[in-house]
């Protein structure tokens, strides 16, 4: 089942995700999210390749979604996202890219996440480390 617009009742649609494209993916059993993007030409920065701010997002979103799994899967409470270190390893310019995240570790307040965003040939494009905290915007 493929979480895309608001499907999950604690998970709504961004103006971000609108406008950029992605769609999200909730439906691993173990809280891995997903998140899917086909590569437009509006993605692509002055060098024809897909823009570094962009594959970023790409991953915040799905470690970002997977640490509130870590939470909690059904109540899928809202993260803040305190650190994301990115390395690029390799450039796209088409096709779709997958980001998926995995739990590292965390506790009560804090979740650590790892990430990876993939070609659809699987080619690694760029990975993630993060820390999300449980918590509420203010």
């Amino acid at each position: 089942m493929k979480q895309n617009d608001g499907d999950h009742p604690r998970v709504r649609r961004s103006g971000c995700q609108n406008a950029v494209g992605f769609e999200i993916d909730l439906s691993n059993p173990e809280g891995c999210a997903r998140c899917h993007l086909t590569i437009r030409e509006d993605h692509l920065n002055s060098q024809g390749i897909l823009h570094g701010g962009i594959i970023a997002m790409l991953l915040d979103v799905a470690c970002g979604n997977t640490a509130s799994a870590w939470f909690d899967r059904a109540e899928h409470p809202m993260v803040l996202t305190l650190s994301l270190n990115t390395s690029y390893v390799a450039a796209i310019r088409s096709g779709r890219v997958t980001a998926v995240g995995r739990p590292s570790g965390g506790g009560r307040k804090l979740a650590h996440i790892y990430g990876e965003l993939h070609s659809e040939d699987g080619v690694l494009i760029a990975t993630a480390a993060g820390v999300f905290k449980r918590g509420s915007a203010r």
